[in-house]
């Protein structure tokens, strides 16, 4: 990479594409001859109105959105959508199902329990989250709400390999792996995504909501956690985070010139292999995910001992490798390896993988 970046590895706040912050450089100072910042204008202005007009058409172009939906741009992350999908939705029957298959979803179960009640509909907590419950291992309640489950999990580094099949409607926490591939939006009821690992800086909170949802907020609900106001009002109730928003327009434009998400997730793909394989292959490394549930987008993995995982990680940091550190949930080391991070960066922290296992 040039302009002597490093390769971040973080979870989120992750890295963007370098063509995506090149052009915000470019048109920090005087946005189209506005002679503003897009930080700077009025989020009512025209010509603000056009670019926030502009990324709601590329997102529903890349994503593929059918009719009947409706875009929301946000805020208050994916932590935010824990209260605000039960809010809007629980109370139409008082229920709710979830799986828990990690750290967040577990977070999103708990809120959602001040607001009705959440039947836990499948968990993997007895396997330390390392595989995701299948179709017929799921127990669905006739009279829930909406079903509600996390598609990625970037702690444990595990992912859905398939759209759950119930009669309520869908709502997934996507944030970690939103836009990395293909996804049939038609069979979710809600679709939710903090920005900050694929799409944008952190501040920004997309969500895809259908138009025929059974919407019935609580009397005390906030007006700005009410669905239906956020849709009435083109998500301009209030000021919405308008320069990360303007972000995303530039990520999804790098998107379509790179081929769309076909051409991503197959990138994904072989950058997620060649990592894997090469863990796999090592008699120093161990993963803790099944095969056939592992996340395209975190790499989790580790060592036998915390001191030879703190000595790797440290080494990482010294080669231009930062943020391997796992979550403090589950120890060892994470690779996020999100849309932007270039197969260069794989290959680099392979190179490392081979002179640390070598040297030890």
């Amino acid at each position: 990479m040039g302009h002597n970046r490093i390769y971040n590895f973080s979870a989120g706040p992750s890295m963007l594409p370098e063509p995506v912050l090149e052009r915000a450089a470019s048109e920090m100072l005087n946005y189209h001859g506005s002679g503003m910042s897009v930080t700077e204008m009025s989020h009512r202005s025209a010509t603000y109105d056009a670019i926030i007009k502009s990324v709601e058409k590329n997102l529903r172009e890349v994503m593929n959105i059918p009719e009947g939906y409706k875009v929301l741009f946000l805020q208050g992350g994916a932590s935010l959508q824990f209260a605000m999908a039960p809010m809007n939705l629980i109370s139409s029957t008082g229920k709710a199902d979830y799986a828990i298959t990690g750290n967040f979803s577990k977070k999103a179960a708990d809120e959602a329990a001040k607001y009705g009640e959440v039947h836990i509909a499948a968990t993997s907590k007895d396997r330390n989250f390392a595989c995701i419950p299948q179709q017929d291992a799921l127990d669905l309640s006739k009279d829930a709400a909406y079903f509600h489950y996390c598609m990625n999990n970037t702690i444990y580094g595990s992912t859905w390999n398939y759209i759950p099949v119930t009669d309520a409607p869908l709502v997934c926490d996507m944030s970690s792996c939103i836009l990395s591939e293909p996804v049939d939006v038609s069979k979710y009821g809600i679709i939710y995504a903090g920005a900050q690992k694929n799409m944008a800086p952190a501040g920004l909170t997309v969500v895809i909501m259908r138009d025929d949802l059974n919407l019935c907020p609580f009397p005390y609900t906030p007006v700005m956690m009410d669905y239906a106001t956020l849709a009435k009002n083109d998500s301009m109730y209030n000021t919405p985070p308008a320069y990360c928003i303007y972000m995303l327009g530039l990520v999804l434009d790098w998107v379509k010139e790179t081929g769309g998400l076909e051409a991503m997730k197959q990138r994904n793909a072989e950058k997620a292999k060649l990592l894997y394989d090469r863990l796999d292959a090592s008699k120093m490394f161990i993963l803790g995910i099944d095969r056939e549930y592992r996340s395209m987008m975190n790499v989790t993995f580790r060592c036998e001992t915390e001191e030879l995982n703190a000595e790797f990680v440290k080494g990482a940091e010294a080669a231009g490798l930062t943020s391997l550190k796992g979550h403090r949930a589950v120890g060892g080391m994470r690779a996020s390896i999100y849309n932007a991070m270039p197969r260069e960066g794989v290959l680099a922290l392979i190179d490392y993988i081979d002179k640390f296992e070598a040297s030890h």
